[in-house]
């Protein structure tokens, strides 16, 4: 009798074992932003959306979007409104200049740097990257995306690494309450970006 009432809890613990989804994703990236749209804490998603919520669609990782850039900063540029999704004006200012190659085309774009953030404890190195390319609209979000970086304000010409597979969409991509920065139109890369988070299809 014993030995039937191990059989079955061992069969009932391994099917919750089974039945508990993986974290999807291939990268720590992947997987931490995947996770940070399951938790209802963090999540931009709607609550319909986010109780179908799988993962979120990525472009395979690609090397070839990991580039090498050179970083012009450009110390004691003020800071000006830029255009969010809602009434909101973001502050920001242009904190440097990058000029990289992706497949043997050269492409420059301006960081920024939040006026908000300068004063928040763990941001202070915190740089903001949003770029519009040639997926916009297609397969993925037609606003552009963003990428964070982290560059100490000490830093004047320098090599740094942009990582495009880290790349992802603006929260208001998911949920219109969000106010999200919009992407300058000078901050175009005249080519297909194939790294990065996708378009987000809703139900």
């Amino acid at each position: 009798m014993k030995f039937l009432l191990y059989i079955c809890l061992f069969i009932s613990l391994s099917s919750c074992f089974q039945n508990k989804e993986p974290l999807l994703g291939d990268t720590p990236f992947q997987k931490s932003l995947n996770s940070s749209f399951k938790d209802a804490s963090t999540s931009p998603l709607k609550k319909k959306d986010r109780k179908t919520f799988k993962g979120l669609d990525f472009f395979k990782v690609d090397s070839a979007y990991i580039v090498k850039a050179k970083l012009k900063h450009t110390p004691n540029t003020t800071f000006f409104a830029m255009p969010t999704t809602t009434n909101r004006m973001a502050q920001e200012r242009v904190f440097g200049i990058v000029s990289f190659n992706i497949k043997g085309e050269d492409f420059e774009l301006k960081i920024y740097e939040s006026q908000d953030l300068l004063d928040k404890e763990g941001y202070e190195d915190y740089l903001f990257l949003p770029f519009l390319d040639l997926t916009n609209g297609d397969s993925t979000y037609g606003g552009g995306r963003y990428i964070e970086l982290r560059v100490n304000d000490k830093v004047r010409d320098s090599i740094i690494t942009i990582d495009f597979n880290t790349a992802f969409n603006p929260y208001c991509a998911y949920n219109e309450k969000y106010s999200c920065p919009i992407v300058p139109r000078d901050n175009f890369i005249d080519t297909e970006i194939k790294a990065g988070v996708k378009a987000f299809i809703k139900e």
